[in-house]
């Protein structure tokens, strides 16, 4: 069927494979489920997941070559979509029980665990999202289905010096106890903290606003 997107999920062995294929499904992608990096690398989207520790992710991320791919993929300007852990992993420090792993790298920053009196951070949350945003439009006043412990306090690409010629990162905000990124819009790569494939009507309306810029 023509103007129909494929969609690899990325399985390296972490996240909510199998509903996010769901949630991708039926709003309308053709999605596939595989650590395969050809698959990974002609699809026109990436969805790169994740649930549990940053370092454990990112272990098993590199067992499959994932950050090698996610770069290919970025340097082509070809969509990378992260949620959740797999949002955290795109930065480039992960703090966990005093020990400091290795992210991707793609963005400056560093997970770390959040100040709050009740961890995790698990239920619906509104967001506060940019101006101009295309993955959060019409969904301003809308919650979304978090659950993490950690999260990203700064995000400092783009705000320092004066801005370049590239267009400065979109960046949706939450609180839970400290204020941390929600979501991430820059250039190909996209991310959000919550699970939109957990989130109802407001998380199928994010997967197709998504969509529709690949």
């Amino acid at each position: 069927m023509a103007g129909v997107k494929k969609v690899v999920v990325l399985d390296y062995g972490s996240g909510n494979l199998r509903s996010a294929e769901r949630a991708l499904s039926r709003v309308g992608a053709d999605v596939t489920v595989t650590a395969d990096q050809r698959a990974a690398l002609d699809a026109d989207g990436l969805v790169v997941p994740g649930v549990g520790a940053f370092a454990h992710c990112m272990q098993e991320l590199r067992a499959v070559d994932g950050p090698r791919t996610i770069g290919r993929r970025l340097a082509g300007g070809r969509p990378v979509l992260g949620i959740c852990v797999g949002m955290q992993v795109l930065f480039e420090h992960g703090v966990e029980h005093g020990h400091d792993a290795e992210g991707c790298g793609e963005w400056p920053g560093t997970v770390e665990q959040l100040k709050a009196p009740v961890l995790p951070h698990m239920g619906w949350n509104t967001v506060e999202v940019p101006r101009d945003t295309v993955l959060f439009d019409g969904l301003a006043d809308e919650r979304f289905y978090f659950v993490h412990s950690y999260g990203v306090r700064e995000f400092t690409l783009g705000q320092e010096g004066r801005p370049g010629p590239l267009a400065l990162p979109k960046v949706t905000w939450a609180e839970h106890g400290d204020r941390f990124v929600a979501g991430v819009e820059n250039g190909a790569l996209s991310a959000t903290q919550f699970h939109p494939e957990k989130s109802g009507d407001a998380g199928a309306q994010l997967l197709t606003n998504w969509l529709a810029t690949l």
